[in-house]
């Protein structure tokens, strides 16, 4: 899966209306989940990303290395903060 992403991340490099930011997490608790980040300026870009070819074909790659359903979710950044 880092694989995959960081491939996809070069290929968007530079790109407008690409992804800001990308985290790729495993859970502690359950090491065979994962749960992939993908951060983009506005939810307009969001979806001309995933309209993308690219990211179709990215999405297959990674649902291939997944066992059970791939889940997606679209959420808005209430609020993000940098400790001190």
């Amino acid at each position: 899966m880092e694989q995959l992403l960081e491939e996809a991340g070069q290929h968007l490099a530079g790109r407008t209306g690409g992804p800001t930011h990308r985290m790729l997490l495993k859970d502690r608790d359950n090491p065979r989940r994962y749960l992939a980040l993908i951060e983009f300026e506005s939810y307009d870009e969001a979806m001309r990303n995933s309209d993308d070819p690219e990211t179709s074909r990215m999405a297959e790659q990674l649902g291939a290395l997944c066992l059970g359903e791939r889940v997606y979710t679209n959420c808005d950044l209430l609020d993000a903060r940098n400790p001190k």
